[in-house]
């Protein structure tokens, strides 16, 4: 069985909103190593919905992009993309496949038939999905900011604290630093 791993830039402050994070080479590296390692994306239809706005382009070569940012929308592209959604049912991307059905169910099934991994990277779906104790792991590209406004990490809040284990803590040259924490047993 794989795992389902929470990945995604947060400030220090907590802020998850896409547009505070370091988007350069080193930070597309980081997450295309990620990618690699996983066997399929998670999302919930508002993070589909702002990456299928971008990506499917830069990866048909019809936007400029850096070769980190390219290699990522190209591997992006190809990659199994599930999403959770009560108001949409079809995907059309790439690889795309609505995930219906009762939540904690459908979530264990996919984790059960992947066994690289999946890779969660909506924030309002992490806080659900950490409610019913689905998540193995959570792997925190901190940036160097503090933004002063959200959307925030958990902002839903919580039943209960969660005990982590560090696995692993690298910082970057632009300062980021990438946390892997697993779920304490």
């Amino acid at each position: 069985m794989g795992l389902l791993t929470f990945c995604l830039n947060v400030t220090l402050d907590g802020c998850i909103d896409h547009q505070e994070g370091i988007a350069d080479e080193e930070t597309h590296a980081h997450f295309n190593r990620l990618m690699d390692e996983a066997g399929a994306m998670l999302w919930g239809r508002v993070t589909y919905e702002m990456m299928e706005g971008h990506w499917p382009a830069v990866a048909r070569g019809e936007v400029a992009a850096s070769p980190a940012m390219r290699e990522w929308a190209l591997k992006l592209d190809a990659k199994p993309k599930y999403v959770v959604s009560a108001t949409r049912r079809r995907f059309p991307w790439s690889n795309s496949h609505h995930l219906d059905g009762e939540l904690r169910e459908r979530v264990r099934q996919l984790k059960a038939v992947t066994p690289g991994g999946v890779l969660l990277g909506s924030g309002k779906l992490a806080t659900e999905l950490d409610r019913l104790d689905l998540i193995d792991e959570y792997q925190l590209l901190v940036q160097p900011r503090i933004a002063g406004h959200g959307p925030t990490l958990f902002s839903g809040g919580l039943p209960g604290s969660r005990l982590l284990e560090l696995r692993s803590a690298q910082p970057m040259r632009n300062g980021a630093v990438a946390l892997h924490y697993r779920r304490a047993s």
